[in-house]
C-alpha cells in the first residue's frame, strides 16, 4: 500500500520538477530572445538615423547648391540689367550734351539772321535812297542830251532801235545756235540716264565684289557631295536658286555668282544649311531653297520697318516697307541703296529742320525716293516715275509723291521738299568713297577739273566745289565780256565731257566781275 501510493507521488514530483525545470529554461530563452530582438532593434534604428542623417545631408547640400546656382544666375541677371542701364544712362548723357550744343548753335545762328537782318535793312534804305538820286540824276541827264543833240527823246529811241536791229538779229542767230547746240547735249545726257537707270535697275554691275560670294566649307570632300552624282545636284541647285555655282581648286571655298544680290544670299544661305545638315539631294535642295526664300522675304519686311524705325517714322504700307528692305540687297555705283537712302532722309530732314520746313516729310521723301529702283524689272519707265506711282498708289503724301518723281527732273517739283531731295541726292552719292572711287582718285578727278577749265583765256581762277557737281570760273574783266562768258561757259562743259568720266553732270558756272578802284591821297 505505500508502495503503491509512492509511485504517483513520485511521478507527480517528477513532472513538478520538469514543469518547473522547463519553465526556468523557457524563461531564460525568451529573456535571450528578447535582448536580442531588442539589440537588433537598436541596431536598425541607429542605421536608420544614419541612413536618414546622410540622406539629410544630402539634400541640404543639394538644396544649398540649387540656391548657389539660383543666386549666381540672379546676380549675373542683376549685373546685365546694370550694365544696361548704365549703358542707357551714358547714351542719354550724350545725347543730352549734342542737345545743349544743338540749341547753343540755333541760339548764335538766330542772332547772326537778327544782325543779318538788321544790316540788310541799312542797305536796303541805303540802296533806295540811292535809287531815288540816280533816277533824279538819269532824268537831269536826258534833259541835258536831248538839248546837245537836238532830237526828242522819242526820235533818239527810235534811231536807237533801228541801229540796234541788226545786232539783235544777228545776236538772236547765235543765240538759237546755241540753245540748238544744248539740247543736243541734254538729249546725248538724258539717253546716258536712261541707259544707267536701266543697268541700275537689272543689278549688272561688273564687280566681283558685288556679284559673287564666296561661301567657306570645312573639306574639300563636301565639293563632290555639292557637285553630286553626275552633277545632278549642282543642276538642281542653280535651277531652284537662279545662281551660278563655282566649284574650282581654291582651297575650302565654294563661289556663288549673279547679278541679283537677293538670289546670291538665298543661294548662300540655303546651301550653308544643306551643307550643315548633310543631305544634298534635289529634293531636299529644293525645299531648303524655298524655306530660305520665304524666311529672307520676312526679314526684308522686317528691315523695311526697323529702317523706318531708325529714321523716326511709321505709318508705312506694308508693300512699301517690303521695297525699303530689298534695297539692303541692291547698290548704284557700288554705293548699298539702303544706307544712301538713310543718309539722305537725315539729310533732307536736317535741311529741312534748318528751313522750318515739315522735317517729318522731308526724311519720308529723302527715304523713299529711290524705291522705284526696287520694282520689279520688268515694269517699264524711269524709277522715279516708278516711285512717285507707287507713294501714290499706296496713300503717301501728295509732297512725298512728288519730291520721289521729280528728284530727278522728270515732272515739275512742287514744294520746296522736292528740291531738298534732290540736294541731299547729289551731296549722298558725290561725296568721298560713297561711290566706289577713292580718295586719290577724287581728288585727281577735282584737279583735273580745275585744270581743264583753266586752260581757257581769260580765265584767271577756277574752283570745283560740291564735291566735283560744279565748277566756278572767275573770269578777268577786260579780258571776257559778257556775251564771252556765256560761250565760255558753254566750251568749258563741252571739253569737260570729251575728256573727263564723272557719275551724274556738272554745273559750270562763269563769273565776271567789274571793279572800279580809286586813290584818295
Amino acid at each position: 500500500m505505500d508502495l503503491v501510493l509512492s509511485v504517483p507521488l513520485v511521478l507527480i514530483a517528477t513532472a513538478v520538477a520538469g514543469f518547473v525545470i522547463g519553465w526556468i529554461v523557457y524563461t531564460r530563452t525568451s529573456k535571450h530572445k528578447l535582448n536580442a530582438a531588442r539589440e537588433q532593434s537598436r541596431k536598425l534604428l541607429a542605421d536608420a538615423e544614419k541612413e536618414a542623417d546622410t540622406l539629410k545631408r544630402e539634400k541640404l547640400l543639394e538644396v544649398k547648391d540649387e540656391w548657389y546656382q539660383k543666386k549666381k544666375e540672379f546676380d549675373a541677371d542683376v549685373q546685365s540689367k546694370r550694365n544696361k542701364l548704365a549703358a542707357q544712362e551714358k547714351g542719354l548723357e550724350v545725347r543730352e550734351e549734342n542737345i545743349d550744343r544743338k540749341v547753343e548753335l540755333l541760339g548764335k545762328k538766330e542772332r547772326e539772321q537778327a544782325g543779318l537782318k538788321r544790316s540788310i535793312d541799312e542797305r536796303t534804305r541805303a540802296l533806295d535812297s540811292r535809287q531815288e538820286e540816280l533816277e533824279r540824276l538819269l532824268q537831269e541827264e536826258n534833259q541835258r542830251l536831248e538839248r546837245l543833240s537836238g532830237l526828242t527823246r522819242e526820235e533818239a529811241k527810235r534811231q536807237l532801235i533801228e541801229n540796234l536791229a541788226g545786232e539783235a538779229r544777228a545776236e538772236a542767230a547765235l543765240q538759237l545756235k546755241e540753245i540748238r547746240d544744248t539740247a543736243r547735249d541734254e538729249a546725248k545726257r538724258e539717253a546716258q540716264k536712261l541707259i544707267v537707270q536701266a543697268i541700275q535697275r537689272t543689278a549688272a554691275d561688273h564687280s566681283v565684289e558685288t556679284t559673287v560670294s564666296v561661301l567657306n566649307i570645312q573639306s574639300d570632300e563636301m565639293k563632290g557631295r555639292i557637285i553630286g552624282r553626275e552633277g545632278r545636284n549642282i543642276r538642281a541647285f542653280e535651277a531652284a536658286t537662279g545662281v551660278d555655282v563655282i566649284v574650282d581648286d581654291t582651297p575650302e571655298a565654294v563661289i556663288l555668282s549673279a547679278f541679283d544680290p537677293f538670289r546670291r544670299e538665298v543661294a548662300r544661305l540655303a546651301l550653308e544649311r544643306l551643307i550643315a545638315d548633310g543631305r544634298i539631294h534635289p529634293a531636299r535642295i529644293e525645299e531648303v531653297v524655298e524655306k530660305v526664300r520665304l524666311e529672307l522675304e520676312e526679314e526684308v519686311l522686317k528691315v523695311g520697318e526697323n529702317t523706318m524705325l531708325e529714321v523716326g517714322l511709321h505709318g508705312a504700307h506694308k508693300e512699301i516697307l517690303r521695297l525699303i528692305g530689298k534695297m539692303k540687297y541692291r547698290s548704284s555705283y557700288g554705293q548699298n541703296m539702303l544706307q544712301h537712302s538713310v543718309e539722305v532722309a537725315f539729310l533732307t530732314g536736317a535741311m529741312a529742320a534748318e528751313l522750318r520746313l515739315d522735317s517729318t516729310l522731308a526724311k519720308r521723301a529723302g527715304l523713299l525716293h529711290d524705291v522705284g529702283k526696287c520694282v520689279d524689272k520688268n515694269i517699264e519707265g524711269p524709277h522715279a516715275l516708278l516711285g512717285f506711282e507707287l507713294a501714290k498708289k499706296f496713300g503717301e503724301h501728295a509732297i512725298v509723291a512728288n519730291a520721289i518723281g521729280s528728284h530727278h527732273e522728270d515732272i515739275p517739283m512742287e514744294s520746296p521738299i522736292a528740291a531738298l531731295v534732290q540736294a541731299a541726292d547729289a551731296i549722298s552719292g558725290a561725296r568721298p568713297g560713297a561711290r566706289r572711287e577713292s580718295v586719290e582718285g577724287y581728288v585727281k578727278r577735282l584737279e583735273k577739273l580745275e585744270e581743264l577749265a583753266q586752260g581757257f583765256r581769260g580765265v584767271s581762277k577756277t574752283y570745283a566745289i560740291q564735291a566735283g557737281r560744279e565748277i566756278r570760273v572767275v573770269v578777268e574783266q577786260d579780258k571776257v565780256d559778257d556775251v564771252r562768258a556765256d560761250q565760255l561757259a558753254h566750251d568749258i562743259s563741252q571739253k569737260i565731257q570729251r575728256e573727263m568720266e564723272y557719275p551724274g553732270q556738272i554745273k559750270v558756272t562763269v563769273i565776271r566781275e567789274y571793279r572800279s578802284v580809286a586813290y584818295a591821297k
